[in-house]
C-alpha cells in the first residue's frame, strides 16, 4: 500500500499524518509492505508552494514522461518507482491556500473495491468523485489500482483533528487489507455518502463577515455570510441554495464577484450526516487531549 502526501507542496497535513503513522507501535505487526512518501513535490514543499518550479500542477501531470517538463518527469518517476509496485494507494490532501475542507474521502464509488476501502477509512463524509485527467488517481486507475483521496484542512496549516482522523483512517484501511491485525478496541464509523456537492459563489464583491462554520448543517434559504462594502452601507446575504453540510469554505475576508465561498454537500439524510460530523469531531478532539 502506498500512502502519499504533498503532491501539492503546500498541503502539509498529510506530511504530518505520515510522520505520525510511521511512529505507531501497531506497525511492528505489519504484514505486507507499506510505502510511505510524505513529500512527493519536494520543490513545492521547500518553497511553500502548491506547484512545481515550472508552475505546473503535479496532480495534473500524471502519468508523466521521462523527457517532459520537471512536473512530467517527477510524475513519471513516481509512477515507475512507486505506484507500479502497489496494490492500492491513499493520497493525502488539504484544501488550497485560504480554503479549508472538512475531513472527507473522495473516491470512485462505482468500483466495488474502492468503495469498500472508502467506507472503511472512517472519515465522516464520502464523495463519489469523478477522476480528473492527469491526476494520480487517473494514472493509477489505468494500472487497475484503487486510490482514495483524503481531503482535510487548509494549505500551510496543521489541523489536529484532521491529522488524527487521517492517521486513524489509514490504520483502518490497513486492518481491512489484513496488513495489521484487527483491533478489539477501535471505534468504527460508517460514513455517509453525499448525493452531490455545489459551490455557493459571491453575487457581488465585498467584505465577507458572519460566516457559517466548516462542518455546519445549513438549511435552504439560510444566510451563510454577509457581503458588504467598506462603509457598511450596503449588505447582501450569501444564501444556502439547499439543505446540506458545509464541506469546504473560503477563509478570506474579501471576495470578488463570482468567488467560490462555501462548498455544500447534499445528503439523503442531512441529520444523519450532521451526526457523523459531530461524532468525528468529538472523537478526535478527545484523542488530541490524551
Amino acid at each position: 500500500m502506498v500512502v502519499s502526501a504533498a503532491i501539492h507542496g503546500d498541503e502539509l497535513n498529510g506530511v504530518e499524518i505520515i510522520r505520525r503513522l510511521l511512529k505507531r507501535k501497531a506497525l511492528s505487526s505489519l504484514r505486507g509492505t507499506l510505502i510511505a512518501v510524505p513529500i512527493v513535490n519536494v520543490h513545492g514543499f521547500l518553497e511553500q508552494s502548491r506547484y512545481m518550479p515550472d508552475r505546473r500542477d503535479l496532480n495534473r501531470s500524471f502519468p508523466g514522461s521521462p523527457r517532459g517538463s520537471i512536473a512530467a518527469r517527477t510524475a513519471n518517476i513516481f509512477m515507475q518507482k512507486i505506484m507500479s509496485k502497489a496494490d492500492l494507494g491513499i493520497d493525502l490532501h488539504t484544501g488550497a491556500i485560504n480554503r479549508s475542507n472538512f475531513p472527507q474521502i473522495r473516491a470512485r464509488l462505482d468500483d466495488e473495491r474502492t468503495r469498500e476501502l472508502a467506507m472503511a477509512f472512517g472519515a465522516p463524509l464520502v464523495l463519489d468523485s469523478k477522476i480528473r485527467p492527469g491526476s494520480l488517481r487517473d494514472a493509477a486507475s489505468s494500472l487497475g489500482l484503487p486510490v482514495l483521496v483524503y481531503e482535510a484542512g487548509e494549505a500551510l496549516r496543521f489541523d489536529e483533528i484532521c491529522i488524527k482522523g487521517g492517521v486513524s483512517g489509514v490504520i483502518r484501511v490497513m486492518r481491512l487489507m489484513g496488513m495489521l491485525p484487527a483491533s478489539k478496541t477501535s471505534r468504527s464509523m460508517t460514513p455517509v455518502v453525499a448525493e452531490s456537492t455545489s459551490w455557493v459563489r459571491a453575487a457581488t464583491s465585498g467584505i465577507v463577515s458572519r460566516k457559517a462554520a466548516l462542518g455546519e448543517r445549513v438549511l435552504k434559504g439560510q444566510r451563510l455570510a454577509l457581503l458588504s462594502d467598506p462603509l457598511g452601507d450596503g449588505e447582501e446575504g450569501v444564501i444556502a441554495p439547499f439543505d446540506g453540510i458545509i464541506i469546504g469554505r473560503n477563509n478570506l475576508p474579501l471576495a470578488l464577484e463570482g468567488d467560490a465561498l462555501f462548498n455544500i454537500a447534499r445528503f439523503k439524510s442531512v441529520s444523519r450526516a450532521e451526526t457523523k460530523v459531530e461524532a468525528f469531531t468529538t472523537t478526535h478532539s478527545v484523542e488530541v487531549t490524551k
